[in-house]
């Protein structure tokens, strides 16, 4: 349950940031395959923000420590653009374009997301 209301959450970062940004697009042929396709992206999302960000921002102390905290935009700028290969693979219709969209487009994703956990239940 608490996973799903983590992708619910990250479902609305997503969309906030497609509807925000030119470079992050979500494409399909009807609003319910739209839907369908962010809902899943949302999921990978998850899932690489789960299992691979942890061990990329371990190896990454000494960077993050160099810049006050800074390099953590750009570990999940990277973990997006992340999002966005797994999800041109499958076949999903989500693109991010360049990094500083990623950039821009994580913080977005991270703010809407926080702002969904204190409005969804908590599990606990």
């Amino acid at each position: 349950m608490n996973f799903l209301l983590k992708v619910l959450a990250s479902a609305a970062g997503l969309t906030v940031a497609a509807w925000l940004l030119d470079g992050i697009t979500i494409t399909g042929d009807s609003d319910n395959d739209r839907v369908l396709t962010l809902v899943i992206v949302a999921a990978i999302f998850g899932i690489i923000d789960s299992f691979v960000a942890p061990v990329i921002k371990v190896l990454s102390i000494p960077f993050i420590i160099l810049t006050l905290g800074l390099f953590l935009l750009v570990v999940n700028a990277l973990m997006l653009m992340l999002t966005s290969w797994v999800a041109d693979q499958v076949g999903l219709g989500f693109a991010v374009d360049g990094f500083w969209t990623a950039v821009v487009g994580s913080v977005i994703i991270t703010v809407v997301s926080w702002i969904a956990h204190l409005i969804l239940p908590d599990a606990r």
